[in-house]
């Protein structure tokens, strides 16, 4: 929330002022008025009209409550007083408040008025007294139109207008793999718009919840790194979920998280409607037993651990989960962050292999030809397969993530590795 917007001139008589304050005496009271102020100005005028090689940059520092950011501007001209000009229009803000929006919206303030004192004079030329005229009325306009409605038209003249808008801000999207299967949280298909970007058009039909990065790029016929820059986007805006590659060799154990599962019954139904296979809801035979209640669903989620892979559980649960979209079960525990995957890595334990490997990846940086030479020779007689698992063997890669590199199935993978003696796989 905006606290203040004030206007500050270099007054070649009195030294950096301020012109024009929104709301009245916020920051620089007048004679024998009680308003306390917002800070002092005196104290960072400095900041606020700084020499001219601090002017054109956006500045913005802290009080011990409060945050301003400003631009200060200055023109130089034989028109002006001393040849110089220089103004600051700045924003008070909570010290707390995020300001990368605000910034945006004060570096557009400086930019507008810059042009505006370019072409017409139009604030050297204002007459008016402190606190009145158009200055002061574009200060008061912008503060009410941003805190209530986080946008504001204004109208300066007959040939310009002040648009701005303020856009939200989001943390950082998650590291996106080509091994991860984004999931829609909104429908996509509503938001499209014939003048999106065409890797992007191309992208939304894939997105299922089941398909990998990596798959969708495949699948749209499009370049991976642009896909993955329009998954990103969307993940930005919190259009997507990452989810892991459904198996029914993948393990999935319950988190503690569980707890608010089995007291929330709200959570629970929505859970079985999740859950329900389209058949089942729409059954008359099948509605009549009812749908899985939430006990039976507490039940199924409890009865998950490690070491016991999504296919065993079926079959123990066979009864139960005929029922039920088993994808959807699994995914619904992971989205609400009351499951976890446990992900298999594989390790090399030979001394022999891990000297080659960490030996083959010192040759690619050398440019000697005989040690190229003889690298090469060493390997002649390695199985290629296994020269090309080498670099996930270090137990640091899941098999999401080997499968996808080399786009190989799990049952390939495992058969590769069983027919190497010194690797292990561990679970985590």
């Amino acid at each position: 929330m905006i606290r203040a917007v004030f206007f500050s001139i270099f007054d070649v008589h009195e030294g950096p002022k301020v012109l024009h304050q929104v709301p009245a005496d916020s920051i620089a009271p007048s004679i024998g008025s009680a308003q306390i102020p917002l800070f002092e100005f005196p104290s960072v005028s400095s900041y606020i009209i700084p020499r001219p090689e601090y002017c054109s940059k956006l500045i913005t520092f802290c009080t011990p409550l409060h945050r301003i950011l400003c631009r200060p501007v200055c023109l130089h001209s034989s028109s002006y007083p001393r040849n110089a000009y220089t103004f600051s229009i700045a924003l008070v803000l909570d010290a707390s408040t995020p300001f990368a929006s605000y910034a945006t919206v004060t570096l557009k303030l400086a930019s507008l008025l810059q042009t505006l004192e370019e072409q017409s004079r139009f604030l050297s030329r204002d007459a008016s007294a402190p606190n009145t005229g158009k200055i002061y009325a574009l200060c008061e306009i912008l503060l009410e139109d941003l805190n209530n409605y986080c946008e504001s038209m204004i109208p300066i003249d007959d040939s310009n207008t002040l648009n701005i808008k303020l856009f939200p801000t989001y943390p950082p999207p998650p590291p996106l793999y080509p091994y991860h299967v984004p999931l829609s949280t909104v429908r996509l298909d509503s938001l499209t718009d014939p003048n999106w970007d065409l890797t992007m058009l191309k992208v939304l039909p894939h997105i299922d919840g089941i398909n990998s990065v990596k798959q969708i790029s495949l699948l749209a016929d499009a370049d991976y790194k642009l896909v993955r820059k329009a998954i990103e986007h969307l993940l930005y805006y919190g259009c997507l979920l990452l989810l892991d590659i459904f198996s029914f060799n993948a393990s999935y154990a319950p988190t503690a998280e569980l707890a608010s599962f089995v007291e929330n019954t709200d959570m629970q139904d929505e859970c079985a409607k999740y859950v329900a296979l389209p058949s089942i809801k729409g059954n008359a035979k099948a509605s009549q037993s009812g749908p899985v209640g939430g006990f039976q669903l507490m039940e199924l989620y409890l009865k998950l651990r490690q070491g016991q892979t999504v296919k065993t559980f079926y079959m123990e649960n066979v009864e139960t989960m005929d029922k039920i979209d088993v994808r959807r079960f699994i995914t619904f525990g992971v989205i609400k962050g009351f499951l976890y995957r446990v992900h298999r890595y594989a390790i090399t334990t030979s001394q022999t292999s891990r000297r080659k490997r960490e030996h083959r990846t010192k040759s690619k940086q050398k440019t000697n030809i005989s040690t190229a030479v003889s690298f090469q020779a060493d390997d002649t007689d390695a199985d290629p397969h296994m020269l090309e698992l080498e670099k996930f063997l270090d137990g640091t890669h899941c098999f999401d993530e080997i499968c996808t590199e080399l786009m190989i199935s799990e049952q390939e993978l495992m058969s590769r590795l069983k027919a190497s003696r010194d690797v292990q796989i561990i679970c985590r």
